[in-house]
C-alpha cells in the first residue's frame, strides 16, 4: 500500500473515530442518524408533537443547487406521506443570523419543489425544524414556534411555510427537552429514545454502522480532494494535483479538528489524534469562532 493510500486510509479511521465520539449537535453525525428513515420519524414527531406523522423518505446532507446564486447544503431534507418537506437544521454557532437563514432555505425549498407550469397551490407545506445548542431566542422553552398573523385583528396568516426552533439549553420538562438531553449525549448505551436510540448504537456500536460511517467519511474526504484539485487547477499550478490532494487532506483536518473541538475535545488531544501541532489546532479554531 502507497503512502498516498496508507494516508487517506488514516484519514478516514481518524474521522470515524471523531464521529463515534460525536454527540447529535454536531451537524455531520446528525445527518448521518437522521438519514435512517425510523429515526428522523421519530425525531419529527416529538417536535411536532404529531404521533400520526409518517416520513417516507430522508436525504442527508442534501444539496440544493443555484446556477445564479448560492447553493444551500441541507443538514437533513424529509419527507412524509401527505407530500410536507421538512428540513431539519443543526446550528451550534450563534453568530449566523438565524432567521434570514431559516428565510433562505425555505425559498430554496420552494424553488426546487414546484415544477414548471403548475401553480402557487401545488407548493407543498415546508417545515424548517432549526435545533440549537443555546436559547437564541431566549424564550426559555424547548420549543417555539414562528407564528404568522395578519393585521390589528391577529387572523392566521398560512402561506405553508412553518419554522420551529428547539433549542437544547432548556430543561421545561417536555418530551423534547428529554430527547435534546439524548441529543447532548448521544450515549449508544441509553436506549431511552426509541428508534433514535437504536440509529445511534447501530452507528456507534455495530459493524454495519462503522462501515456506512467508513464509506460516508471516504466520501467527505474524497470531496475535499476534489476541491483541492480544481482550485489548484484555477491557479495554473504545475503541481496543483499534488498540493490540491495536499490542500483537500488538510481542509479536512481543520474541519474535523473544529468539530471535535466543539464537541469537547481539548487541543492537545486533537493535535494527537491528528498529527498535527497543537499550535495549529488552536490557529484553526481560532479563525473558526471568530
Amino acid at each position: 500500500m502507497g503512502n498516498g493510500q496508507q494516508s487517506r486510509m488514516d484519514m478516514i479511521q481518524q474521522s470515524v473515530a471523531a464521529m463515534r465520539q460525536s454527540n447529535l449537535l454536531s451537524d455531520t453525525f446528525a445527518s448521518i442518524a437522521l438519514e435512517d428513515v425510523k429515526a428522523c420519524q421519530y425525531v419529527l414527531r416529538r417536535i411536532l408533537d404529531c404521533d400520526s406523522l409518517e416520513v417516507i423518505k430522508v436525504k442527508g446532507q442534501y444539496r440544493l443547487l443555484n446556477l445564479t446564486a448560492k447553493d444551500s447544503i441541507l443538514d437533513v431534507l424529509a419527507e412524509d406521506s401527505t407530500g410536507r418537506l421538512m428540513n431539519v437544521e443543526v446550528q451550534r454557532k450563534d453568530t449566523v443570523d438565524h432567521a434570514r437563514r431559516t428565510r433562505y432555505y425555505g425559498s430554496m425549498l420552494d424553488k426546487s419543489s414546484l415544477d414548471k407550469g403548475l401553480g402557487y397551490d401545488q407548493l407543498p407545506d415546508v417545515y424548517i425544524v432549526y435545533i440549537s445548542e443555546t436559547d437564541i431566542w431566549e424564550t426559555d422553552e424547548a420549543v417555539s414556534s414562528v407564528k404568522k398573523t395578519l393585521g390589528k385583528a391577529n387572523i392566521p396568516y398560512d402561506d405553508g411555510r412553518h419554522v420551529i426552533y428547539v433549542n437544547a439549553a432548556v430543561d421545561d420538562g417536555s418530551e423534547v427537552s428529554k430527547m435534546m438531553k439524548y441529543f447532548k449525549t448521544a450515549d449508544p448505551d441509553d436506549m431511552s429514545q426509541g428508534d433514535l436510540s437504536e440509529r445511534v448504537r447501530y452507528l456507534k456500536r455495530e459493524k454495519g454502522g462503522y462501515e456506512t460511517m467508513c464509506e460516508i467519511s471516504e466520501w467527505l474526504i474524497n470531496k475535499g480532494i476534489e476541491q483541492g484539485i480544481e482550485q489548484g487547477i484555477e491557479q495554473g499550478i504545475e503541481q496543483g494535483i499534488e498540493q490540491g490532494i495536499e490542500q483537500g487532506e488538510m481542509n479536512k483536518a481543520r474541519k474535523l479538528a473544529v468539530k471535535m473541538y466543539m464537541d469537547g475535545s481539548k487541543p492537545p488531544y486533537i493535535a494527537d489524534f491528528l498529527d498535527v501541532s497543537v499550535k495549529q489546532v488552536e490557529e484553526w479554531v481560532g479563525v473558526a469562532m471568530a
